[in-house]
């Protein structure tokens, strides 16, 4: 689950980055990845890589000698020598400086783990099709996508993830948590799930399989419904709805509803785009807010499409991010109805910032306010209609929200 603004430009030192960030673990002022002061590292950047330098504090100058004492002593003294890798201590120490700011959002991958995150992003990855989170310190399922193994087995947002295999997830960060469930299609990976109402804990095997996750799917529903469901804000998502709402609109559709339930994010600048095929030109969207900057207002485009067609959107507790920009945007422009249940509540931007050696930085970089200036976060969207799934409903496979989004059209 996430918001992301696009890569950044690919850094060409990357082990520049690796030394400012053990700078930056250790007490040193930093003003730009990539700029800092290297009187005691003894290394040569090239001066346009040199945009501004800080000038040390001597009383910080120790901080780093520890780490490097510590290092030496490894080195010299740790009982296996062969497991001294010291790409793998390098990561470890930005991975733990990373860590200690206790955002779930902010992340460093290695180069194996930023191939993956991408294909997640592209749509197609092997693993059991769950968005995952750290909430309250806890592994936590957002959503089990669409028709995935996830679904499958009976996996509910809001479960806990105790264990992985046998492992507990505690001794886990986000990333490390998200690859152990991951595998290849036809293997098996066992949980062991927490859920509120249930005394003890329970573990679900799942066979995992090829996620090729649908960006956007169409249902034509009785009475000239159209049922418009986004999966995830991701490349695909922008061409697909277009091309859905296009066809749409030729057979004058008596009202819309678009499904946001179960998505947790993905592309800003596509949750900008969708807005602007459902809301009038250079409307407030969303405004940013990055540190030291002035606020940046993102408005709707010229590409209105569905201006005049009655609308719900469906949320509920899985719909995150991007899902959120866009029912708030709906909501405070009074578009449309929201239906359904309290959204999951984020609302920062990450950006992505890939290195030379492959290994990614996923960093928080902004908070966002819906058009009325509503600060989301750990609040979430509350529906203009509340309309819950209850147990019954599910073990009747029966969609209460989907059919109060039909009722509602149907009596305008």
């Amino acid at each position: 689950m996430s918001l992301n603004f696009r890569n950044k430009k690919q850094h060409n030192y990357f082990l520049y980055f690796l030394i400012a960030i053990l700078s930056f673990i250790l007490g040193w002022q930093l003003t730009n990845i990539g700029v800092l002061s290297l009187s005691e590292a003894k290394i040569a950047i090239p001066s346009e890589e040199i945009e501004s330098v800080d000038i040390l504090k001597k009383d910080n100058i120790s901080d780093m000698k520890l780490f490097w004492t510590i290092w030496d002593e490894l080195e010299k003294k740790y009982v296996d020598k062969e497991v001294l890798e010291n790409e793998e201590m390098i990561y470890g120490a930005i991975r733990g400086m990373v860590d200690a700011l206790q955002d779930p959002y902010t992340v460093f991958m290695t180069p194996e783990e930023s191939e993956n995150f991408a294909l997640s992003l592209d749509g197609k990855l092997e693993g059991i099709g769950a968005e995952l989170t750290i909430k309250k310190e806890e592994l936590t399922i957002v959503t089990p996508l669409r028709k995935s193994p996830a679904e499958k087995s009976g996996l509910l947002p809001g479960d806990i993830v105790y264990k992985i295999d046998g492992k507990l997830t505690t001794d886990m960060n986000l990333i490390h948590a998200i690859m152990s469930i991951r595998g290849e299609k036809g293997t098996t990976v066992t949980l062991t799930i927490i859920r509120e109402g249930l005394d003890n804990p329970f573990d679900v095997s799942i066979v995992r399989d090829t996620i090729d996750i649908e960006s956007v799917t169409v249902e034509k529903l009785d009475n000239k419904i159209v049922y418009l469901s986004v999966n995830q804000f991701n490349d695909k998502t922008n061409e697909e709805f277009r091309r859905a709402i296009s066809e749409m609109l030729l057979k004058e559709p008596r009202g819309v509803i678009i499904d946001l339930r179960f998505n947790g994010g993905g592309y800003l600048d596509i949750a900008v785009e969708l807005s602007s095929y459902l809301l009038p030109s250079d409307l407030t969207v969303v405004s940013i807010f990055e540190r030291g900057k002035k606020e940046q207002v993102l408005n709707t485009n010229n590409n209105v499409k569905l201006l005049n067609v009655p609308l719900v959107v469906l949320v509920n507790s899985s719909s995150a991010s991007a899902s959120e920009i866009v029912a708030g945007a709906i909501q405070d422009h009074s578009r449309g109805i929201i239906i359904g249940e309290n959204t999951f509540g984020k609302g920062t931007v990450q950006e992505l910032e890939n290195f030379a050696d492959g290994s990614s930085l996923r960093l928080t970089i902004a908070r966002w306010f819906t058009p009325s200036g509503r600060d989301i976060d750990e609040v979430g969207i509350t529906p203009d209609i509340i309309v819950k799934i209850t147990d019954e409903d599910r073990e009747n496979e029966f969609d209460s929200q989907k059919n109060a989004a039909i009722e509602y059209l149907l009596g305008r």
